[in-house]
């Protein structure tokens, strides 16, 4: 019964039975041969032999799962049309790219967090933030939908994308268009008078990038995954740019990119950019001879043993990227110890898929690592922010007596930052003589 199910899990690459070979295989007991945390899986590919998705190695995505509930509803129904175009913006994708943004938003090291004698004026803007999030939301909804729109043929011919609404005409290819202007024009306009113009050209800058470069470029070269990790990494330089904007001194992109607090956006960036390796090349893996038949040139199936390298190297960066963020000043040390500890889950993970070329379930392993890897290195990030346990702790249990006159003098400089901060950011209000 459940002897196919473990023949041809996704961890031992991709072959998907046929209907009648999975009918035709003896029942064995499944604590023989399936490892416990797949009984689920094999046992609704025993139920159901003859449903492709339940044997399918990797679930259909967002977009996909959206488009086949919209194709149920009634035809001219304002749920349909919102499902519909709601599955153009891949939402899980961009619920993704607006959580890196914002997580750099959150990181960026304000003067007088948590201080005692805080004004009323907060830090950073939740208005920013709030325009920030929108932005960020509405670019990324317009470069997905514009991928769509240029692969529909391409995308039928892979399980996981060939019931997106493109390809089922659950929309027209002008109303995606539309769509994409749309969503584009009043993500970056949002970017541009909400935030900053930086911001809003990175945002403006990533559309390009994924839906006129990578989006081509992943039928003409491998290169495209390198491409695609360069459009992750922009959104937490997006979130960087736009809290570090609030406190500068003239605002240009010079001083918000390449200024003296520059260095932990990059930082980020290059995090998220080396975190795509390792995250995507596990994922094709067990789905690369679909990859090949769509015509998509993935290092999965052009090369196997440079995929493997590949996720490991860039696995490895990450040691000295969380090691940066601390030396910057981003984060206190103990981020040092913590971080490496998840990191080193990861880097063994990647070690066994380089090894064993993908086999033996290490494609599995590797794809799980890195998707439970981003959000706790950013959350341990968050945790371990520069002076945030300090601080929480004096909030708790106040200053020692003998540390009177040295506090009096830093409460007068962090009141002095954010009045020039808020002054600075008035002074931008104003409208122009």
């Amino acid at each position: 019964m459940y002897t196919y199910a473990r023949n041809y899990l996704p961890s031992d690459g991709f072959k998907v039975p046929s209907p009648s070979e999975a009918r035709a295989a003896p029942s064995i007991s499944p604590a023989a041969e399936v490892l416990p945390h797949r009984y689920r899986k094999a046992a609704a590919q025993a139920r159901n032999p003859d449903n492709p998705e339940a044997r399918y190695p990797i679930a259909p995505d967002a977009s996909s799962r959206l488009a086949t509930i919209s194709s149920n509803l009634p035809t001219r129904s304002l749920k349909r049309l919102f499902t519909t175009y709601l599955s153009l913006s891949k939402p899980r994708l961009s619920f993704l790219v607006v959580l890196t943004a914002t997580a750099a938003y959150s990181l960026y090291p304000v003067p007088g967090l948590l201080a005692p004698a805080a004004t009323a004026t907060p830090s950073l803007s939740t208005l920013t933030l709030l325009f920030l999030t929108t932005g960020t939301a509405l670019c990324s909804s317009s470069a997905n939908a514009l991928n769509m729109l240029m692969e529909p043929e391409h995308d039928a011919k892979m399980s996981r994308t060939r019931n997106r609404p493109l390809v089922r005409k659950l929309v027209s290819p002008r109303g995606a268009l539309v769509f994409a202007i749309v969503c584009g024009t009043l993500g970056t306009g949002a970017l541009y008078y909400g935030v900053n113009p930086t911001t809003a050209f990175l945002g403006a800058a990533n559309i390009f990038l994924y839906a006129g470069i990578y989006t081509p470029l992943k039928r003409i070269s491998v290169l495209n995954t390198w491409i695609g990790a360069i459009v992750g990494g922009i959104p937490p330089l997006m979130g960087w740019a736009a809290a570090s904007g609030q406190c500068a001194h003239d605002g240009s992109w010079q001083e918000l990119l390449f200024g003296e607090a520059s260095a932990g956006g990059w930082l980020l960036a290059a995090l998220l950019f080396a975190w795509q390796f390792p995250h995507f090349n596990s994922l094709s893996w067990s789905i690369r001879e679909e990859y090949k038949n769509a015509g998509y040139r993935m290092l999965a199936w052009v090369n196997t043993a440079q995929n493997g390298r590949v996720a490991l190297r860039y696995s490895l960066l990450m040691f000295p990227v969380c090691f940066g963020l601390t030396y910057f000043g981003i984060t206190d040390w103990g981020f040092v110890a913590t971080s490496s500890a998840i990191n080193g889950w990861m880097a063994w993970k990647a070690v066994l898929f380089w090894r064993e070329q993908g086999q033996k379930g290490t494609a599995r392993g590797l794809f799980w690592a890195s998707v439970w890897h981003l959000p706790i290195v950013m959350v341990l990030a968050m945790a371990h922010k520069k002076g945030l346990m300090e601080r929480l702790y004096r909030s708790v249990f106040g200053y020692p007596e003998e540390y009177d006159d040295d506090l009096y003098y830093e409460v007068r400089e962090q009141d002095a930052e954010e009045e020039r901060c808020v002054a600075v950011r008035e002074s931008r209000e104003q409208p122009s003589p």
